[in-house]
């Protein structure tokens, strides 16, 4: 899942990320080709979270198919998905705006390292 992440870059991914809530894939051989799970939880709403797809895996279908599973699970449970992109992931938003979403508010972060 680490591999992935760093792969795809689906937003800010650390060691224990996988733990924050369910996590769902697709295998083929052995191999993760695709991931998305669930991470934040507020009151009535869920975050649709780490969502990657290998490079030469996407265009098949599959973090749709992730993203379907997970959302189905929240609305489920009466929560309202919601994710985040970066501006620049076209291919994501894209994706995301075919399944519903809409672009909500833009968010400017600045991150300052010692």
């Amino acid at each position: 899942m680490a591999a992935l992440a760093d792969h795809a870059k689906p937003g800010p991914w650390g060691p224990a990320t996988h733990r924050y809530g369910p996590f769902f894939g697709i295998r083929e051989d052995g191999r993760l080709l695709a991931m998305a799970g669930q991470r934040i939880l507020v009151p009535g709403m869920a975050e649709v979270s780490g969502v990657a797809t290998w490079e030469d895996c996407r265009g098949r279908g599959l973090a749709r198919a992730l993203i379907g599973h997970v959302m189905r699970q929240m609305t489920a449970r009466g929560e309202t998905p919601f994710l985040h992109s970066y501006a620049d992931n076209a291919g994501a938003i894209g994706l995301y705006e075919s399944l519903g979403f809409r672009i909500r508010r833009e968010v400017h972060v600045l991150v300052i390292a010692k």
